[in-house]
């Protein structure tokens, strides 16, 4: 069955690539600098990043002798954390905004937040280029990097979407939902080592970050960019756990809830 549903969805990857290619051409129409809008705000942040805490104020990490180490660590998990956020929040009110789609056409749901997740891979993949040229600009780009990188970015997306997607279905019932989860967000950025070292924080505050299946996932990367380290790939069984389950929870209540879903939307 799960094959049958897959080689349908594989029907409608011409849909998925159109749409995808549709949404970022209509994102950035009538702007004349058009996808320069994409390009521009990384570039800012790289530059402003090294400028101000490897030149001005000489910030270092804990154990790295690096002059940019700090940047690279910083600009490695914003890049990341961005990618995470655009999917959730994008994708929790995916049945929502497609309503009438949902309703009035016969197509696999799923291609929906392929779409969602397309468009903000397209982003990110621009934007990672940047980094990976000012990587090598620097000499500090690590040979390990894009083997081990894309097992990263393969679980935070599938951790991503299955949130986005659970949310999604609990959004259609309960509006409040979308207020709530750019909050939650928030939460989960300072909560999560992305802008400051795990060594600034008391102990008791770092025993509970092995419970932030989001901490997995920003410092393997940002430990990955910085020195090249893959030993932390060991502790992405715990964001996949949390992915599993909440892959598992958005699927239930898919399809528990379906006709009350039809008829909300």
């Amino acid at each position: 069955m799960a094959v049958s549903k897959l080689g349908h969805l594989w029907q409608y990857r011409g849909f998925v690539l159109g749409s995808v290619l549709r949404d970022i051409r209509l994102r950035y129409r009538g702007s004349l600098l058009g996808t320069f809008w994409l390009v521009a705000p990384p570039l800012v942040m790289i530059g402003i990043y090294t400028l101000v805490f490897s030149k001005i104020m000489h910030s270092k990490l804990p154990g790295v002798p690096s002059d940019y180490a700090y940047s690279i660590y910083l600009c490695a998990g914003l890049l990341q954390w961005t990618l995470f956020a655009e999917v959730v929040q994008r994708l929790q009110n995916t049945f929502i905004e497609h309503a009438n789609l949902i309703k009035k056409a016969s197509f696999p749901r799923l291609t929906l937040p392929l779409v969602t997740v397309g468009v903000a891979l397209f982003n990110f993949a621009v934007i990672y280029g940047l980094f990976t040229l000012f990587l090598l600009a620097l000499g500090q780009y690590h040979v390990l990097i894009p083997l081990a990188y894309p097992t990263v970015l393969l679980v935070l997306l599938w951790l991503a979407t299955a949130t986005g997607l659970f949310l999604a279905v609990l959004n259609v019932f309960f509006r409040d939902i979308g207020q709530m989860t750019g909050v939650a967000l928030q939460l989960v950025f300072w909560a999560t080592p992305i802008v400051y070292p795990s060594s600034i924080l008391p102990e008791r505050a770092r025993a509970l970050l092995a419970w932030n299946p989001v901490y997995a996932l920003m410092d393997t990367s940002q430990m990955l960019h910085v020195t090249g380290d893959t030993v932390r790939l060991g502790s992405l069984w715990y964001p996949v756990a949390w992915a599993l389950l909440l892959t598992v929870l958005a699927a239930v209540a898919y399809r528990r809830l379906y006709a009350d879903l039809m008829d909300e939307i």
